[in-house]
């Protein structure tokens, strides 16, 4: 009986003989790496993760795909767009087809900035980015510019934070379409467990040791790229189609101070009339239920024939601050 599985030999039973014979001696035989991990997958007691390799730039895209897009992280002094700084940006360009398939990386940009402050020590905590890291430094505009500029969608890993920053740092990503790659994608219809980059990197079969913010956004783009199944549509094509699709917001102006529970259990956030939009609770949903979230808010919350205000968005200015 075997009592012990060796990956690196070959298990011959033709190696085995009765005693007194003349043992015949066979040099051991490697596994491969894909063997390796096959053996251990059948076993149906390990998962196996795949280190991400960042896919290699290209200067020579793939004909068909004609589409631009930008991957953008970027790391802050703090959550205030209006006074925290950006002081670590990384893009990753890569083209697309009309069908949301994914074709070559074609451009990469990571750089590091001094802020007019020391980076708190909260901030470097969660980063890694120290004073030290940064001394000294500033992002390169002009080389950011032409990374993005052609750009005809700029995604994010959660686009309501580096929108207002990027925005602030650039002008180059004024005016042009965003997408959220959290909150525009159902990552638990997919079978995944959270939305957290990196859970969505571990449960599609990947680790990346990095943190920085261009490690981060080649991270992205291979999680948008991957289909769990051969019939499925890879994130990356819900989440073009979704920045296609017009968005309402609601703003319940003037509801009954009695009814404020009711609005948050429904999925209404609060805003209290700092960033522009209407101190009221209120709610961003597809074009199409509009219709029935009114007649949900005249009926149960204000019960009266109530017109409260809206805001039609596209990707050109959801994410907006």
């Amino acid at each position: 009986m075997t009592q012990q599985f060796d990956l690196f030999v070959a298990n011959d039973a033709t190696n085995q003989k009765a005693v007194g014979s003349p043992a015949k001696q066979h040099p051991p035989t490697a596994l491969s790496e894909e063997d390796m991990v096959r053996v251990l997958r059948e076993t149906g007691r390990y998962r196996i993760l795949k280190k991400l390799e960042p896919r290699p730039v290209t200067i020579s895209p793939h004909p068909g795909f004609l589409l631009r897009g930008v991957i953008v992280d970027t790391e802050t002094t703090g959550l205030n767009h209006r006074k925290d700084e950006v002081i670590e940006i990384g893009v990753v360009a890569f083209t697309f087809d009309d069908t949301g398939a994914v074709g070559a990386v074609t451009g990469v940009y990571g750089g590091l900035q001094q802020p007019s402050i020391p980076i708190p020590a909260e901030v470097t905590r969660l980063t890694g980015i120290t004073d030290e890291m940064v001394a000294g430094q500033m992002i390169d505009l002009a080389q950011l510019r032409t990374i993005v500029e052609d750009a005809d969608l700029v995604i994010a890993h959660n686009a309501g934070f580096d929108r207002p920053f990027c925005e602030a740092l650039s002008p180059v990503f004024t005016g042009k379409a965003w997408a959220c790659s959290v909150s525009e994608i159902d990552w638990s219809g997919r079978g995944f467990e959270g939305t957290k980059l990196g859970y969505l990197i571990g449960q599609t079969g990947y680790f990346h040791e990095g943190h920085r913010a261009v490690d981060d956004c080649f991270a992205l783009l291979e999680v948008l790229a991957q289909a769990r199944t051969e019939d499925a549509r890879t994130p990356f094509a819900e989440l073009y189609e979704a920045s296609q699709q017009s968005r309402v917001r609601i703003f319940a102006e003037n509801s009954p101070f009695d009814m404020k529970d009711h609005l948050k259990a429904r999925g209404y956030r609060w805003s209290d009339g700092s960033d522009g939009r209407p101190k009221s609770w209120w709610i961003e949903l597809q074009e199409d239920a509009l219709d029935d979230e009114l007649r949900y808010l005249r009926s149960e919350i204000y019960r009266w024939d109530a017109d409260p205000p809206t805001r039609y968005l596209t990707a050109f200015d959801r994410f907006k601050a």
